[in-house]
């Protein structure tokens, strides 16, 4: 994997080339919630397209991945590619937020999301789905993702879905909860580091 950012507009970029993905992420943090994405799986372009749209994140994304053998491959090296970059436009993270939190509802279904840009990865997952895939997007790959997320950005990701019904809606709401979670953790409040130990 290969990485070039650039700290000043807390922007970078992340390739990362294996026999069964060849992925190219670039991320704006500071940016308008404008994306590109084309993963290859239709309903994970949905997910992301919606969580730069609510997080204000700026994505480009493009993955070619090998979708005749399963999904599998091209959701997880997505969500490692996306948190490297993630995790390299925040530079030190001097001044962001660093925790951020959502409970966000779409019609019957409410999901919530903690996080913690604090550098360490865990992932804690609680949601069930009835459908078993949707527009190509395996739904037990939905956890996956986060958990995969969360190890690169080098977060603490804790989601959780309190009501629901709708597979859609589920997933949807787990991905919005996400990116307002993250919209306030990164952003910018002052000039510390908010940690005790100096960094993070």
């Amino acid at each position: 994997m290969t990485a070039q950012s650039d700290a000043a507009r807390r922007m970078a970029s992340r390739t990362r080339k294996t026999a069964e993905t060849d992925i190219t992420a670039t991320v704006d943090l500071d940016g308008t919630g404008s994306s590109s994405v084309q993963s290859g799986v239709v309903f994970l372009d949905h997910m992301l397209t919606s969580f730069s749209r609510h997080s204000g994140i700026d994505i480009k994304l493009e993955c070619k991945g090998d979708l005749d053998v399963d999904d599998h491959h091209s959701v997880e090296d997505v969500a490692l590619v996306l948190g490297s970059a993630l995790s390299d436009a925040l530079g030190n993270k001097k001044g962001i937020g660093r925790y951020g939190w959502a409970i966000i509802p779409m019609d019957e279904a409410l999901a919530q999301c903690s996080i913690d840009l604090g550098g360490r990865s865990y992932c804690v997952f609680r949601a069930e789905f009835s459908r078993p895939v949707i527009q190509g997007l395996s739904t037990e790959m939905v956890e996956h993702f986060f958990v995969s997320l969360s190890r690169t950005l080098n977060a603490n990701i804790h989601l959780a879905v309190l009501e629901g019904k709708n597979t859609h809606h589920i997933i949807e709401a787990l991905f919005k909860s996400l990116a307002y979670a993250m919209k306030q953790a990164v952003k910018v409040e002052g000039s510390d580091i908010r940690s005790t130990k100096g960094v993070i």
